[in-house]
Parts: C-alpha cells; sequence; structure tokens
C-alpha cells in the first residue's frame, strides 16, 4: 500500500498538466476539477489531510517539481494566519460561486469557470513555492483550510480512530529537525511531549519521519 501510495504521489501531477490544457482546448471537461475540490474533505473525515500530502496533483507537483526551484523559506505569519485564511477561502470562494453563477446553464461556461480558477490558483501556487515553501499555496488553500476543519471536528470524539504522526519521546534529541522539514511549517517537536502530531493541517506527507536521524517518529 505504502509502495502504491508513493508511486501514486510521484505521478498524479501529470493529472493537473493535462486538466489544464485539455480543459482550455475542451472546457466541458473542466467540471472534473469537482472531485479534486471536494475530495480533501471527504478523506479528511477517516484520514485527516492525508489527501492533500498524497494524492492531490498539485501538492505532488509541488513535491516533484516545483520544490527544485524553491527558495525553500519560512512562510510570512500573516498567511499562516487563521484570520488570513479564512479571508482567502471566503474571497476566492465567493469570485468561483458568483462565476459559476453567471455561466450557470451551459457546460462549457461551466467548465471554463473551474478551469480558469485551476490555472489561477496554480500561477499562484507556483509564486509562493518559488518565494518560500514549495508548499506554500497548500497552507492557504481553501479545500486545504476546509479540510483541517473537518479534522478538528472528526478528531474531537473520541471514537474517530485518526491516524497521526507519533513520537518517541525517549529516542528525541531535540535536534529540530523534523520542524525545519515540515513543508507546511508545523513545529513538530513541539508535540513531543504529547507522543501525537496533533496539527490539523499536518498533511501526512510523513517527511518529519523520514529525515529523523533517531527514528523517533512514526509515520501514519
Amino acid at each position: 500500500m505504502k509502495q502504491l501510495k508513493a508511486f501514486i504521489h510521484r505521478w498524479i501531477w501529470i493529472l493537473l498538466l493535462a486538466f489544464c490544457v485539455i480543459g482550455i482546448i475542451y472546457p466541458e471537461a473542466g467540471v472534473i476539477a469537482l472531485i479534486c475540490m471536494l475530495a480533501p474533505s471527504l478523506v479528511a473525515t477517516v484520514k485527516g489531510r492525508m489527501w492533500c500530502g498524497n494524492f492531490c496533483p498539485r501538492g505532488s507537483f509541488n513535491d516533484i517539481l516545483l520544490s527544485k526551484i524553491s527558495r525553500n523559506r519560512a512562510v510570512p505569519k500573516i498567511l499562516r494566519s487563521r484570520r488570513f485564511r479564512k479571508l482567502f477561502l471566503v474571497l476566492l470562494m465567493s469570485a468561483f460561486a458568483i462565476q459559476l453563477f453567471m455561466a450557470w446553464g451551459s457546460l462549457a461556461a461551466t467548465g471554463s469557470v473551474f478551469v480558469r480558477m485551476i490555472i489561477i490558483t496554480t500561477l499562484i501556487t507556483i509564486a509562493l513555492g518559488i518565494l518560500y515553501s514549495h508548499r506554500a499555496w497548500c497552507i492557504i488553500c481553501p479545500m486545504g483550510t476546509m479540510a483541517s476543519w473537518v479534522t478538528v471536528m472528526v478528531g474531537s470524539k473520541k471514537s474517530s480512530g485518526l491516524k497521526k504522526v507519533s513520537f518517541d519521546s525517549e529516542k528525541c534529541v531535540s535536534c529540530k529537525l523534523c520542524s525545519k522539514t515540515c513543508p507546511v511549517g508545523i513545529d513538530v517537536l513541539s508535540y513531543k511531549e504529547t507522543g501525537t502530531v496533533n496539527d490539523p493541517d499536518c498533511i501526512k506527507c510523513n517527511q518529519c519521519v523520514y529525515k529523523c536521524p533517531k527514528k523517533s517518529l512514526s509515520a501514519v
């Protein structure tokens, strides 16, 4: 299963590029993007933000291609703030909803709205990824933000069973490499005492696990 997940993550970025090209030529195909818009929140009901870290075509694009030209700088606090993320979600989804309303009744026009939104947000992703962390977009992504809310709601239930990256505090030497490695800027080390990384924005990419020199972290 892990090998299959890794294979999908390595190559699914091709779907993002194919969608943009095909969507420009055949805009009706644009409505397929609805799958990737709903999937993060649906998967979050059982796996947290695992979709974002493993199956999202744009996330794959960020890891496989964008990471090679990223400056890997910390994302500004204002972009990470809850207030900004909520505002960005409202503004982007409002613009999206208005365009859908205006295009209603025409499959081609409706598909074009999806294609246009994906292309614009991908350009923003590239700009942010070059300037900051290659996963900077994932911090403010409206779909990711909603998935993190779902994760919080599901995680609040004792019977949720959500899998999380876990800590072996006895092995950990507090080198902070896990926190420096996290592509979405989570202070992983701060969860050492709790035993699990409970941040709802954890995308289950397991990069902190792979980079830990003492093997004190366990993969999801």
